[in-house]
């Protein structure tokens, strides 16, 4: 066996669990693909010199942390629209743009499933990838990030984080305390984002589906709570509460029935749609992918990637077939979320 191929049989069963580790620390897809290449490119670097004093996992994740944490350094905190100021008060006013902004993206669940081939790590690898969570984490410091990643996620001892991160176990478990609070302040508590059993939650996206792609406004605003919240980045623009969030889409996506064709996809864990928007010719473009929170009591948040850019990190086409008429009501078939 040569040095490569040892390094390959090594290191590469860790790169999905990287990948989803960088995801959470930069909350951007893109970013995260390009720290693993360069964690990879570290390690190979310098694995003539590896002693084995911790294993390779450990290794990894080392390098990994301290790429990371020289990126966020240079590139700061990736928000949601939410993250930078109130919600709009009028659905009627023009939409602004935030172009200058790095935002926020969702992560594709292909991306962990195609690394790994042991479903029970693909599970840990999806556990806390939660774009809620993710969006919150962006609210801690670079090394906070860490620590409660190592800890309450992967479930890291704290010697062993304290040793990763080149500090002792009392300042590694006081900064967990402070990240848990910070936290806690940034996400909705977990009795709200209750979700629903399988069947409820299958049956509420074949209508959400149903309503979008029949420009059906009514249909669209019984899905929703009362508190629902719109995000649309790289809109700063955003809306609270279902009257605004209802007459914002009306205004600009729901204006006539077969416009918009929803394709089920999974990012963060969670059900998704890739959005594709009729063009005057008759095919069907890429829109945005769309993610939402489903509750027992309804669809609590929207966030809508408006980037036709995020559908080739899906592997999804840029383009999906060609107007055929109106739009029937979603078969519950055609749409097989974790099936």
């Amino acid at each position: 066996m040569t040095v490569s191929e040892d390094f390959t049989s090594r290191t590469g069963r860790f790169r999905g669990e990287l990948l989803a580790y960088c995801y959470r620390m930069l909350g951007s897809a893109d970013e995260a693909e390009d720290l693993v290449q360069e964690t990879y490119l570290r390690a190979w670097r310098s694995y003539a010199g590896f002693e084995g004093r911790s294993s390779v996992r450990t290794w990894l994740y080392r390098i990994a942390t301290n790429v990371c944490l020289t990126a966020i350094e240079r590139r700061g905190r990736r928000p949601l629209p939410s993250g930078l100021g109130a919600p709009t008060g009028d659905p009627e006013a023009p939409l602004v743009e935030g172009p200058e902004v790095a935002w926020l993206q969702p992560f594709p669940d292909p991306l962990l499933a195609a690394e790994r081939e042991d479903p029970a790590a693909v599970t840990l690898s999806r556990a806390g990838i939660r774009l809620a969570f993710v969006a919150a984490l962006q609210y801690l410091s670079a090394q906070q990030r860490a620590v409660l990643i190592l800890r309450d996620v992967l479930e890291w001892p704290a010697a062993q984080v304290a040793d990763l991160l080149g500090t002792t176990t009392t300042a590694v478990n006081s900064g967990l305390r402070r990240a848990r609070a910070q936290l806690a302040r940034a996400l909705p508590a977990e009795d709200e984002l209750a979700e629903p059993a399988e069947p409820d939650r299958r049956a509420l996206l074949e209508r959400f589906a149903a309503a979008v792609e029949n420009a059906d406004a009514s249909a669209l605003a019984e899905l929703l709570r009362e508190d629902v919240a719109l995000e649309m980045p790289p809109l700063l623009s955003w809306f609270a509460g279902r009257q605004a969030v209802v007459r914002c889409v009306a205004l600009h996506l729901l204006t006539e029935r077969g416009r918009l064709r929803l394709v089920p996809a999974m990012a963060n864990g969670q059900p998704a749609f890739a959005i594709y928007q009729r063009e005057p010719g008759g095919a069907y473009h890429a829109h945005a992918v769309l993610v939402p929170t489903v509750t027992t009591t309804g669809i609590a948040r929207i966030v809508s990637f408006l980037s036709p850019v995020l559908f080739g990190l899906f592997g999804l086409p840029r383009e999906y077939g060609a107007a055929a008429g109106p739009v029937p009501a979603p078969d519950p078939g055609v749409r097989p979320w974790l099936r």
